[in-house]
């Protein structure tokens, strides 16, 4: 596929359903507050992954709600509720291979939210991590993914990004890099055109000799 073996000057990441999933968790508390308001939980939980809360129950134009104040009952619950979050399979050992200063992760969750994420699933704490509250679109606007590009020095064109969500792949696509699809948290994986891989399992990094990193897949 076209992204291996390609020199990228960064790699950009998503969290949620990328480098670790938390599927589980986020349908049970999203479940509840879809309930509470009278929203259909099996049409709605499809629409929750990738974006941010208020974006999300803003989304539902429900009337006489604080979409802030809602937003920040969900970050809490989510907080206190990581039960059965897990990384994608390898995905730690893999972002500890990279070049601290060579990627991002670039989350719509808010920044102690995804700090919790990580610490339960064993995903390392990057340099530079892009979250709700450091844009004021989320995605699918590139903003997000621009910012972080702009934070490790390198244009978002010369990225690589790792997504698995159609926002966030609307993101991605929006800021003009690639775009490597993460498959294996998702019951129905998205039907794409970008090149997609299972986990991080028989995938490595090299450095060509300008330093840029070029994704390898390990000979079993």
């Amino acid at each position: 596929m076209p992204v291996f073996n390609t020199p990228y000057h960064a790699f950009l990441f998503d969290m949620d359903g990328t480098v670790l999933n938390s599927i589980a968790a986020a349908e049970r508390i999203w479940t509840v507050w879809a309930q509470r308001h009278g929203v259909d939980v099996a049409t709605f939980l499809p629409t929750i992954h990738g974006a941010r809360a208020i974006d999300t129950i803003n989304r539902q134009g429900l009337p006489g709600i604080d979409a802030e104040a809602e937003a920040a009952w969900i970050t809490q619950a989510e907080i206190e509720d990581v039960e059965g979050i897990v990384e994608v399979a390898s995905a730690a050992d893999f972002l500890k291979s990279l070049p601290a200063e060579q990627w991002a992760i670039v989350t719509s969750a808010p920044r102690a939210l995804a700090l919790r994420r990580m610490a339960a699933a064993g995903i390392p704490e990057p340099l530079v991590m892009v979250t709700a509250e450091d844009v004021s679109a989320g995605k699918p606007d590139p903003a997000g993914y621009r910012l972080a590009a702009q934070r490790l020095g390198v244009a978002v064109t010369e990225c690589l990004i790792f997504e698995d969500a159609t926002v966030g792949i609307q993101a991605a696509e929006a800021a003009g890099a690639d775009l490597l699809i993460i498959t294996s948290t998702h019951e129905h994986p998205l039907e794409t055109a970008h090149a997609t891989m299972a986990s991080y399992e028989g995938v490595g990094v090299q450095r060509d000799d300008t330093g840029r990193l070029v994704l390898t897949a390990i000979a079993r």
